[in-house]
């Protein structure tokens, strides 16, 4: 009885394991850090605090470079938001950010949420890799790959 209530992931396991090696592809050129967070509802603040808050409470303010950066997305409300730490945040300024979040909301309202993301994901990752270019045996991975999933 109990199956019956069971939710329908949001995405299938070939799109899930894309994402993730789209992470995973784009940290192994750079020192830098991609995470996912990505939850139903925005529990009633604006996209970036809600994006800020979830950057703290992961530690992603904790790498050696300072130059984490996250990608929110709250699908039921339909918002998204992408948070940079200070080192990259710096190098790059509010209107790359703003740029990433427009190409994605594009894809999308074209039905293609998984491409929105993984596109994003290189897109930041080409740019961590041009300004903390990857470290050599120094260089580690300081956070999980993995998408993480809110309420």
């Amino acid at each position: 009885m109990f199956g019956l209530f069971k939710k329908k992931p949001l995405f299938s396991e070939t799109e899930n394991t894309r994402i993730v090696e789209a992470i995973k592809s784009s940290e192994q050129l750079t020192s830098g850090e991609i995470r996912i967070y990505i939850e139903s509802k925005n529990p009633l603040v604006s996209t970036i605090d809600r994006a800020s808050e979830i950057f703290f409470n992961l530690k992603m303010q904790e790498t050696a470079q300072r130059n984490a950066v996250l990608l929110y997305l709250a699908y039921k409300d339909k918002e998204v938001a992408i948070f940079g730490d200070e080192g990259i945040h710096q190098q790059v300024g509010t209107e790359f950010w703003n740029n990433q979040v427009k190409q994605m909301v594009k894809l999308f309202k074209e039905n293609n949420l998984t491409e929105g993301i993984v596109k994003c994901i290189t897109e930041v990752g080409n740019v961590l890799i041009e300004k903390f270019p990857h470290q050599g045996t120094m260089d580690k991975n300081e956070l999980p790959d993995e998408i993480v999933f809110g309420k």
